[in-house]
């Protein structure tokens, strides 16, 4: 086998694979966006679940100062 780059009949994929893989540059910054896409998701549902937790427990405390008074 000779260096330089591979044949294009080694790069033939089927399914999802051809969007996804190692092997070409279109398949790597696919991976990377995915990667990055998952990350920024998995943030903003835990920032945004957070801060429905507290606006929950401030109506909670809000309900008891009106029972005891």
């Amino acid at each position: 086998m000779m260096a330089g780059p591979e044949t294009d009949a080694q790069f033939q994929f089927p399914g999802i694979r051809k969007y996804v893989n190692s092997h070409t540059l279109m398949g790597r910054m696919n991976c990377v966006l995915a990667t990055y896409g998952s990350i920024a998701l998995l943030a903003s549902y835990f920032k945004l679940r957070s801060k429905k937790n507290s606006a929950v427990k401030a109506t909670e405390k809000d309900s008891k100062l009106y029972l005891i008074c």
